[in-house]
């Protein structure tokens, strides 16, 4: 008989313990009139439910199943929420089911899917006769075989999920690319697409956390590197707390080619873990533990790179000390004499090898320099050699018998290969004393004169041709000015103040300035004033006190110094210098005629001029009258370069040479060639008669 079953909404019934999850669940709608009904599943609930008595359930189950029965429909009972399952609500159902006729209990539980579908299966059998009685499996064995069956679909689905490599994956990029494999499918048909899509965000968090570690030891291993260019002076942090180091590494000119400051922090939750290219450190992780104890080791690495300095220092005093040290000797026969020593015990035995090497290299090479004088002291012994042919081997025999009482021949008795080299070299010297011969190598004179001349006097008349071509128009003055605490910024500040668009009016004529103020005390002073783009015509240098002139002139002398040492251009010895004395406040007019005395004595003494302050009063420190006479001294002195400077002639026979020199000196002396040589190199009226 067909039973009628009602609803308001002609929707399947939903429990009202799940309301507000209706949309969570498929929702279809029954047919118009009479629904055939051909089995009923009557669920009992048998966890410890909130406010409800078991008992109340029962009895409502108890009037439900005796309408049921009416219908002589096949009935299960579902034991629901087993899981959770009070046993004397279970053994309560059991007992309620044994006293009723077909009727089965099925224990399920929904929550890990345990013989659910086993109810159904059973219902169906029971309607079908010819399929003979359900099998009930207990819920313990459902339950093992169900737990099994998901812990190996859970296996293979995160296997499937870890070949997903990059943390910027998305769930749904991902599912849509797995959603046709086995794994995939099963793994959601056991336990569902909210767990598959949890157990994958685990995943990917696992491999950004991976990332960003593995980007955090990049930078905790790059950031001794850091500290060994930026904080190197142990003098300066050994007390310093890590806060206080950080401080003074933010002031470094190269902080930013080892660290950035992000406008974001933390750093780990920035874009900046992606860029993998930028291996700059961010600066907030530095206030980390594991940075600070970077620093620690950092600073103790520091102590003991300095006691290891000072103790291989030591430990080399030591073996100066010892007098029977005598070149060529192994360290295996020293070692036994120093084995007690405190430095020698500190220092490594690498570091003990390369401290005897190079105090070996040190008497070796004073052992040779003393025989090579020796050599010469001996002279008598190689005037009767034949000068074509090699010394016999009676000659050789007499020269060593002769030589082999000096001490200084003994000394090279661990090296008697290359003391017979350098007797042979001597003697091969003394009859053809050539650059091929010479003893000193590279350092031959004639080796070094041939060269400096070579390139200096090519350079210096290539330099001067163009000079001189360029000396036709003059309309561009370089200046350079030097003053001390700012005074410099002060001259070029009036200076612009008279000119316009940095064009400056003088006699009529238009000049271009190219003003470089530096002051005095600046470390670069040297590298600014001469470069190849900025070549000065002039230098002025401004003072306004006693101790300011002073800096100067050492400033003048120094940039003199240089200019003659490296020649960094022929003309830079020749730069004109320019004094000028700043006019004074009323509070220290009275200094005015003690500055004006010295600096007169300055610019006499450095044979330049001296722009001294113009009688009167005046509001500024620097007057018009003052910086046209020395604009017109600096102009003097180029046209006065310039006049000296004629066309180079060419001189084809040396012959033509107005002046012919022959010099003599000493192969390995101390001082350098172009110093016995800058009398002429740095004169604008000397050109090479030809090549060398």
């Amino acid at each position: 008989a067909a039973s009628k079953l009602q609803s308001a909404e002609k929707l399947m019934y939903i429990c009202t313990d799940q309301l507000g999850l209706e949309q969570d669940f498929e929702q279809k709608q029954m047919p118009e009139g009479k629904l055939n009904i051909d089995g009923f599943l009557l669920c009992i609930d048998v966890s410890q439910g909130c406010n409800r008595k078991f008992d109340d359930q029962l009895k409502f189950v108890n009037n439900l199943y005796i309408q049921l029965s009416k219908s002589k429909k096949p009935i299960i009972i579902a034991a629901t929420k087993c899981d959770e399952c009070v046993d004397h609500y279970l053994r309560e159902v059991q007992a309620f089911a044994s006293n009723k006729k077909n009727l089965v209990v099925v224990e399920t539980s929904a929550r890990f899917n345990v013989n659910v579908e086993t109810c159904f299966t059973a219902l169906v059998q029971m309607m079908d006769k010819t399929r003979g009685k359900p099998k009930i499996i207990p819920y313990l064995d459902a339950y093992k075989t169900q737990r099994q069956l998901v812990v190996t679909a859970t296996d293979k689905f995160e296997k499937l999920v870890q070949t997903v490599r990059d943390y910027h994956a998305t769930w749904k990029t991902v599912s849509n690319k797995l959603k046709n494999h086995p794994d995939y499918e099963e793994y959601i048909n056991l336990e569902g697409t909210k767990k598959a899509k949890n157990t994958f965000s685990k995943h990917i968090e696992q491999l950004k956390q991976e990332h960003i570690r593995k980007r955090k030891e990049e930078y905790i291993n790059a950031l001794p590197r850091a500290l060994n260019t930026l904080l190197s002076n142990l003098d300066e942090i050994e007390l310093l707390s890590w806060s206080e180091a950080l401080k003074i590494m933010e002031k470094r000119p190269d902080f930013q080619s080892y660290f950035v400051v992000l406008e974001k922090i933390p750093w780990d939750e920035t874009d900046h873990i992606d860029k993998v290219n930028d291996r700059r450190i961010p600066f907030d992780l530095l206030t980390t533990l594991e940075a600070e104890k970077v620093y620690q080791n950092h600073v103790q690495h520091l102590i003991s790179e300095k006691r290891r300095v000072e103790m291989k220092e030591k430990f080399k005093k030591t073996l100066e000390k010892i007098q029977f040290i005598s070149p060529g000797q192994p360290w295996e026969e020293v070692i036994c004499f120093v084995v007690e020593d405190e430095a020698f015990k500190y220092i490594t035995d690498a570091d003990s090898k390369e401290v005897y090497g190079r105090h070996q290299r040190e008497i070796v090479e004073k052992a040779k320099e003393e025989f090579q004088e020796m050599l010469f002291e001996h002279s008598e012994l190689f005037y009767d050699l034949d000068l074509n042919a090699t010394p016999s081997t009676d000659k050789m025999s007499e020269i060593h018998a002769v030589l082999s009482e000096e001490p200084r021949y003994k000394a090279l008795q661990k090296l008697a290969p290359d003391r017979e080299s350098l007797l042979l070299k001597h003697i091969g010297f003394v009859y053809h004393p050539t650059k091929e011969t010479c003893l000193s190598g590279q350092n031959c004179m004639d080796i070094k004169v041939e060269e400096l001349l070579a390139n200096s006097l090519l350079q210096l008349d290539h330099g001067r041709s163009n000079l001189y071509h360029d000396s036709a128009n003059i309309d561009k003055i370089n200046l350079f000015i030097l003053g001390k605490d700012g005074l410099a910024q002060e001259l070029a500040n009036e200076i612009r103040t008279q000119s316009t668009d940095d064009e400056y009016a003088l006699d009529g004529k238009i000049y271009e300035l190219d003003l470089r103020p530096v002051d005095a005390k600046s470390p670069y002073l040297l590298t600014q004033l001469w470069t190849s783009a900025f070549k000065p015509h002039g230098c002025f240098c401004v003072f306004n006190s006693i101790e300011s002139l002073t800096f100067i002139g050492e400033c003048i002398a120094k940039i003199r110094a240089e200019a003659s040492q490296i020649r960094r251009d022929k003309y830079m010895a020749n730069l004109s210098f320019t004094l000028i004395l700043a006019n004074q406040r009323d509070s220290v007019s009275k200094n005015l005629p003690i500055l004006r005395h010295q600096g007169q004595q300055l610019a006499n003494k450095l044979q330049c001029p001296f722009v001294d302050v113009p009688p009167g009063t005046y509001p500024r420190k620097f007057n018009e009258a003052q910086i046209k006479q020395a604009l017109r001294g600096v102009l003097e002195a180029v046209k006065h370069n310039f006049d000296v400077v004629s066309p180079v002639p060419t001189i084809k026979d040396l012959s033509e040479a107005d002046l012919r020199i022959v010099m003599c000196a000493m192969c390995g002396d101390p001082f350098s060639v172009d110093l016995i040589l800058s009398p002429f190199l740095d004169s604008h009226s000397c050109s090479a008669a030809q090549a060398g």
